[in-house]
């Protein structure tokens, strides 16, 4: 069994997984954590979503900060081989990772390839519309 976990501050995380789950219906076993909503502390919730992972399992982890608690929270299971853990979630972090999955554990160059791509997608609409016109303009002399 594969475990998508999204966790964050707040709602971010059941709306990246609503997101998620409108563009990839099929994907399954996705599941959020919304952190600080209740009384819950946040590695409870970690612990009851991590409690059936078996050696056999694998969980890729999609956190929203670096530093954040949440995040914080889950490094002590990054060194277990079974778990992955990638901050900075983005949708195009986690759809080019899902897109890539076949029943194989996932390879770290995957992971590797779907940072990249998110980080690729991170861009300032200005400039980048501008640079579009600017060749435009050089193909037209």
């Amino acid at each position: 069994m594969r475990k998508i976990i999204l966790a964050s501050h707040h709602r971010l995380a059941s709306g990246m997984a609503d997101t998620l789950a409108y563009i990839m219906p099929t994907v399954t076993n996705v599941v959020a954590i919304d952190a600080y909503m209740d009384n819950q502390p946040v590695i409870d919730q970690i612990a009851e979503v991590l409690a059936d992972l078996t050696e056999k399992d694998e969980a890729i982890i999609f956190t929203d900060l670096l530093g954040g608690s949440v995040n914080q929270a889950f490094v002590p299971y990054a060194s277990q081989k079974n778990i992955h853990l990638i901050t900075g979630m983005n949708l195009p972090v986690i759809m080019t990772l899902l897109l890539a999955l076949d029943d194989d554990p996932v390879q770290p160059d995957q992971i590797q390839y779907a940072i990249n791509e998110g980080q690729s997608q991170l861009i300032n609409v200005k400039d980048f519309l501008a640079k579009q016109a600017e060749a435009l303009d050089e193909e037209d002399e």
